[in-house]
């Protein structure tokens, strides 16, 4: 009897931008803002898609950002920026970290929420981390 290959996410985006495309516009708003903070932070940073979600990476993965309309996700609202090294990250309890050991994040349900500063810093320490 054949097996039955297990589906782990029903859609497969074939780009970025046809996974930007797919997010509901109160979510991209929040997805573009911190796009742009990542690109600003890190002009090198190389952005794919993983696990049909938008990641960031120079020579590992930095961060990526999850929005909670991907279904796959733990995320069901707004939108998550996390960090792939985040238990290395000096936050002060900025960042949320849930049952996980090593990926931190930062939820957001409106584009104001956004501390522009924190998230910067964040990123620039990610980077220090990248080696």
């Amino acid at each position: 009897m054949p097996k039955k290959k297990i589906v782990f996410q029903p859609i497969k985006f074939s780009s970025l931008e046809e996974c930007l495309e797919s997010i509901p516009e109160h979510e991209l708003k929040i997805v573009e803002a911190l796009r742009k903070i990542i690109f600003n932070c890190i002009p090198d940073v190389e952005e794919k898609l993983s696990y049909n979600a938008p990641f960031y990476k120079r020579k590992g993965n930095i961060c990526f950002i999850w929005p909670g309309s991907i279904p796959w996700g733990k995320t069901k609202e707004g939108v998550q920026l996390g960090f792939s090294k985040g238990y290395l990250l000096s936050d002060d309890g900025y960042l949320e970290k849930g049952n996980r050991k090593q990926v931190f994040w930062k939820t957001f349900y409106s584009v104001k929420e956004i501390d522009t500063d924190k998230v910067s810093a964040l990123l620039y320490e990610a980077v220090l981390l990248d080696h």
